[in-house]
């Protein structure tokens, strides 16, 4: 994998304000605390990250529908390597 195609969590940040503009957002890179489990690309960056949000796109969906939501934005990244996403969704 090219490390230019790794994902950041500027780069999901981006992706998430344009996509679901967030009242609050906080993008965390837990890749390092990973390292040598499954999905670690062993650079200790780009594989696993936790995302809190909110935003009035969630008003009135499930927990699952808003998840699928940050999914479905973060695709692209998903196909690019990150591993394990751990979404928080704030009402």
């Amino acid at each position: 994998m090219n490390t230019t195609d790794i994902p950041t969590a500027d780069a999901i940040e981006s992706t998430l304000q344009k996509k679901l503009h967030p009242t609050t957002l906080q993008v965390i890179d837990e890749s390092a605390d990973h390292a040598g489990h499954s999905g670690s690309n062993g650079l200790g960056y780009g594989t696993h990250f936790r995302v809190r949000i909110a935003a009035p796109a969630f008003a009135g969906l499930s927990r699952v529908a808003a998840h699928r939501l940050v999914y479905d934005a973060l695709r692209p990244y998903i196909d690019a390597g990150l591993h394990a996403l751990a979404i928080e969704i704030e009402r």
